[in-house]
């Protein structure tokens, strides 16, 4: 019995051996990947503890997020500072010397568009009728002299020529007042008891109005607006969003002796007002 479990030990020494071996030789060459995958391990939690996940918003920093990147947006231009950008080159300043309406000497001021190539100028006749001398002063600071070129006295619409263009002409845009509707926005740009160069806005109230202006003559198919005019804006354009003429300032409504605003103002339609300069009526 002895005899045979020496025999087997003899038999297992081998064995052990070569396997105690074999271990050896795997543990010399897997140490590098197990420290390894220590090494990484270690380095994620190292990362972690440096780097944390940020912290939910809560709902009063989102909020402010939103306030804080609407007050930095910037708000596009709105259609009346579009509207005063688009004619402004095309206005002029007029000022006359000579008799008024009631045939007593004195000063005038109006308004009045340059609406073509040759700087011809679009007004009012009252504006300028009776007058001795025509100023006109352009939007570029340059001044001249005109005179009346054309007059449709059946529709208070004057052509004026000046003695010198402006260096640079830019015609107004005509635009097509049969498209406009009672309630579309209006404009009127113009030198208002002489303030150069102002703008108001209102609407459409109507069209197809009819004013008397003395026994003899009334002026039809006015359009009518609630945008503010006064005497000085007469002559100049009532503008649709685009900055297109669609009308010349003629009149306001004077229920009393005083000659002032009251919310109801009229023009000529640009279809009949461009005619006297030669241009279709449309």
């Amino acid at each position: 019995m002895e005899e045979q479990s020496r025999s087997v030990t003899r038999e297992l020494s081998p064995r052990l051996s070569r396997m105690w071996s074999l271990a050896k030789v795997g543990l010399r060459r897997g140490w590098p990947f197990a420290a390894g995958i220590v090494a990484a391990f270690l380095g994620v939690l190292l990362y972690s503890n440096l780097y944390p996940d940020p912290l939910p918003l809560t709902d009063q920093q989102v909020d402010q997020i939103v306030v804080d990147a609407m007050a930095s947006a910037t708000p596009p231009p709105s259609y009346s500072s579009q509207v005063y950008q688009v004619i402004l080159p095309s206005m002029v300043l007029i000022r006359t010397t000579g008799q008024n309406e009631q045939g007593e000497d004195g000063n005038g001021v109006g308004s009045g568009v340059i609406i073509n190539a040759d700087a011809a100028i679009l007004t009012s006749l009252h504006v300028v009728a009776g007058a001795t001398e025509i100023e006109i002063f352009y939007a570029d600071g340059t001044e001249t002299t005109a005179v009346i070129a054309a007059a449709e006295p059946e529709n208070d619409i004057a052509v004026l020529t000046p003695a010198q263009p402006p260096e640079v002409i830019v015609p107004a845009v005509m635009g097509n007042p049969n498209a406009m509707r009672v309630g579309d926005e209006a404009y009127a740009v113009g030198n208002p008891l002489g303030l150069a160069g102002s703008m108001s806005a209102g609407v459409i109230s109507g069209f197809d109005r009819t004013l008397p202006i003395s026994d003899e003559l009334e002026l039809s198919g006015l359009i009518q607006f609630d945008t503010a005019v006064n005497p000085g804006n007469s002559g100049g354009p009532l503008l649709n969003r685009r900055g297109e003429v669609i009308g010349i300032v003629t009149a306001l409504a004077n229920p009393s002796e005083q000659n002032f605003f009251i919310g109801i103002g009229f023009a000529v339609p640009i279809t009949t007002a461009a005619g006297a300069a030669g241009m279709p009526r449309y």
